[in-house]
């Protein structure tokens, strides 16, 4: 994994939220958030929270007294995530890395990662981490990307921005992102890391963009692909937008487009 896989900075958060989360993220939020509420833990742990979608789900769903923490290595996107909270007390936020939580063993009846396992540096090593802080006969519930052959917009970036820089071709979403989709691989790994049941499911769903520029501005400059982007040249990020919003209406149409997007569900009991 490249260093620049995990940067969430600058203007990215504001622009994931604005345009990522409603077009791949909201629907896999509400997902997971009623799985979760379906095994009514009293606390709960989120990583990798990013700006916050999958807490504020999670907290619509979950009735007080449950106390949540959501945490995320990104100082950037946990500051932005707490701007869109309702500050009710129900929510702490921390600043925290997953593959070393700063909180004693058997603290918590859930843990929740939204889109997160595919950053694990060691996936092993993360799972581990989320196993010792889940009391006994607890869950952890997350999601991980299909490959980026089944979720087109992002295939298509992908494909379009190595057109645009062939000498170089940025592959964030293919390498990290879709890089971790062998469900097989996933429930291994977690065997290995001491998970009990593990249940696996495939949810497809619709991504939905107004227009191919709010696609394009969402996975060329609301992700890290950005910085992949500025790092081979910073004078043709507006360049690369355009061009895969190009691609995107060559394929979807130059009104609002509609595309088909693939996440794998994993429940793991302790």
């Amino acid at each position: 994994m490249e260093a620049t896989d995990k940067t969430f900075a600058g203007s990215i958060p504001e622009i994931y939220q604005r345009f990522f989360v409603p077009l791949i993220f909201d629907t896999y939020a509400r997902d997971l958030a009623g799985r979760l509420a379906q095994a009514g833990p009293k606390d709960v742990l989120e990583t990798a929270a990013g700006t916050g979608v999958l807490t504020r789900a999670i907290e619509q769903l979950l009735p007080p007294p449950a106390r949540i923490v959501s945490t995320d290595l990104n100082p950037a996107m946990l500051d932005y995530a707490k701007t869109l909270s309702a500050q009710n007390g129900r929510v702490e936020w921390r600043q925290a890395d997953a593959m070393a939580l700063p909180f004693p063993d058997q603290s918590f009846d859930a843990v929740a990662c939204q889109f997160g396992a595919m950053f694990f540096p060691d996936k092993l090593a993360g799972f581990r981490e989320t196993l010792r802080l889940l009391r006994p006969g607890g869950q952890f519930f997350f999601n991980v990307w299909g490959k980026i052959a089944d979720n087109e917009f992002a295939d298509i970036v992908t494909e379009e921005l190595a057109a645009v820089f062939p000498d170089d071709p940025p592959r964030f979403m293919a390498r990290t992102p879709h890089g971790y989709h062998d469900a097989e691989q996933v429930r291994q790994h977690l065997n290995a890391a001491g998970f009990g049941t593990v249940s696996i499911e495939v949810v497809d769903r619709t991504s939905k963009a107004a227009s191919p520029r709010d696609a394009a501005i969402a996975y060329c400059q609301g992700s890290p692909l950005r910085n992949e982007i500025i790092a081979r040249d910073a004078t043709r990020l507006e360049e690369a937008t355009q061009r895969t919003a190009e691609a995107l209406a060559r394929r979807f149409g130059t009104g609002a487009i509609e595309g088909r997007i693939r996440a794998i569900v994993f429940t793991a009991a302790r």
